[in-house]
C-alpha cells in the first residue's frame, strides 16, 4: 500500500493545509472548493485568508463550510499583500505539508498529488513550472505572460536558479523549511513567491518541481497584475537572486517529475466547475 491510500485511513487530522489567498473571489472561490473538496483524497484542511472583515470572499466561505467543513477563513492582521497572507495562513495551518494556492487557476489541482510524492521522496520545497517538462501557461494577462516567460528563462540561465519557473505562486513546503526563508519582500502582487525560491535555494533546501499547466481566471474575476509596481519588485527580486545564487555554492537541481495533465483530467475539472 502506497503511502498516499496509508494517510487516505488516518486520523481527520489535516495531512496537507491549502492557503488560498484572496481578495474578493467570489466565483473562482466556490469553484476552487468544490473542486479541491472531489479531487482530494487525503486529510486536508483549506485555509482562506483575507486582508479585510469586508472582503467579498468571506461571506463564500461561511456559506461553503457547511457542506466542507474543512474550510476555514482567517483574517490577516499582519498587513495587506500576499506576503502577509502568505505568513498568516501559514501560522494558522495544521497539516503536515502546506502548499501556497491561487483560487483562480484550476489546472494545478492535478498536479498536488505529484508535489506530495516528492515530498515525502525527501523534498523540502516543491514549486512547480510552466515552463519546462511539458508545463503550459494558459489565459491571464497577454503582457504578464510575455514578461514571465522571458524573465524565468533569463534568471534561470543566469543566476543559475534551480527552477525553470521560479515566480509561479504555487508551492509546497513543511513549516521548518518555511522558517528559514526569512521573507522580505514587499506586499506587491506574488513577488513573495520569487523570494521563496530564490531563499530555498540559498538555505540549500532539498528542492523538487512538478509541471503544471496553468489557466489563469478561466471562470472571470479581475487580476490584481499592475505593471509598474509588479516590474519594479520583481526587478529587485531578479538582481538580488542572481547575484546571491552566483555567489552561493553551487546546489544539485530539483527533482524533476513529469506529470502530463491528460485531456480527460482537464474535462474532469471542468464538470465539478459546474
Amino acid at each position: 500500500m502506497s503511502w498516499f491510500n496509508i494517510v487516505r485511513h488516518m486520523s481527520s487530522t489535516p495531512y496537507l493545509s491549502i492557503l488560498l489567498p484572496v481578495r474578493n473571489e467570489g466565483l473562482n472561490l466556490r469553484i476552487m472548493i468544490k473542486i479541491l473538496g472531489a479531487v482530494l483524497e487525503i486529510p486536508y484542511e483549506i485555509v482562506v485568508v483575507c486582508d479585510s472583515q469586508e472582503d467579498e470572499s468571506i461571506p463564500v466561505v461561511k456559506s461553503m463550510q457547511a457542506q466542507y467543513p474543512q474550510v476555514r477563513l482567517v483574517i490577516n492582521t499582519l498587513g495587506r499583500g500576499v506576503i502577509n497572507a502568505v505568513k498568516a495562513g501559514v501560522n494558522a495551518a495544521e497539516g503536515k505539508y502546506v502548499l501556497i494556492f491561487a483560487a483562480d487557476e484550476v489546472g494545478p489541482v492535478l498536479a498536488i498529488r505529484n508535489m506530495l510524492d516528492l515530498a515525502e521522496a525527501g523534498c523540502d520545497f516543491v514549486s512547480c513550472t510552466r515552463y519546462a517538462y511539458g508545463g503550459r501557461r494558459l489565459g491571464g494577462s497577454w503582457v504578464g505572460g510575455v514578461l514571465s516567460r522571458a524573465a524565468n528563462w533569463l534568471f534561470y540561465h543566469i543566476s543559475g536558479c534551480a527552477f525553470t519557473d521560479a515566480t509561479t505562486g504555487i508551492k509546497l513546503f513543511t513549516k521548518p523549511a518555511f522558517e528559514k526563508l526569512n521573507l522580505q519582500a514587499n506586499p506587491v502582487g506574488w513577488a513573495v513567491a520569487f523570494e521563496m525560491a530564490i531563499k530555498a535555494q540559498l538555505a540549500g533546501l532539498k528542492l523538487g518541481e512538478v509541471p503544471i499547466t496553468s489557466i489563469d481566471r478561466l471562470y472571470g474575476g479581475e487580476s490584481t497584475f499592475r505593471l509598474g509596481s509588479w516590474l519594479r519588485e520583481y526587478l529587485h527580486w531578479f538582481w538580488w537572486g542572481t547575484r546571491e545564487l552566483r555567489r552561493a555554492p553551487a546546489r544539485k537541481p530539483p527533482v524533476m517529475r513529469k506529470a502530463n495533465v491528460s485531456a480527460e483530467g482537464m474535462g474532469f475539472i471542468a464538470k465539478l466547475s459546474r
